[in-house]
């Protein structure tokens, strides 16, 4: 019964780091985003990924393929601007004033020129 016992936590452990691994897996750990004329943008993908927990607060507004932001200002259905101040300041400034910790709310501590 011992046995028994061992070999189903065993199996539970090996579940839980496989759900855990897999759940830190999606995407990339870092995503340079195109910031515009105001440089790039290192973006802590696996930080958001875990802060947010919905996909879609982000990805609803672009897909998820590199350089999605910068096509879709080129076709002109992102306006300039539109996902630093609709998505990131907007959670950033919201995050802040509710007394949690939260990420830069100035462009220049995300912006690299």
């Amino acid at each position: 019964m011992k046995f028994r016992t061992i070999i189903v936590m065993a199996a539970l452990i090996i579940f839980s780091v496989v759900v855990a691994v897999a759940t830190q897996s999606s995407g990339h750990e870092e995503v340079k985003l195109d910031g515009g004329n105001r440089g790039m943008i290192d973006f802590p993908h696996h930080l958001h990924q875990s802060a947010i927990d919905d996909c879609n607060t982000c990805h609803a507004v672009f897909p998820k393929v590199q350089g999605s932001i910068k096509t879709l200002k080129t076709q002109g259905k992102l306006k300039k601007k539109q996902v630093m101040n609709k998505t990131c300041l907007k959670c950033h400034r919201a995050m802040k004033k509710a007394g949690e910790d939260t990420g830069p709310t100035k462009c220049s501590a995300c912006h690299i020129k």
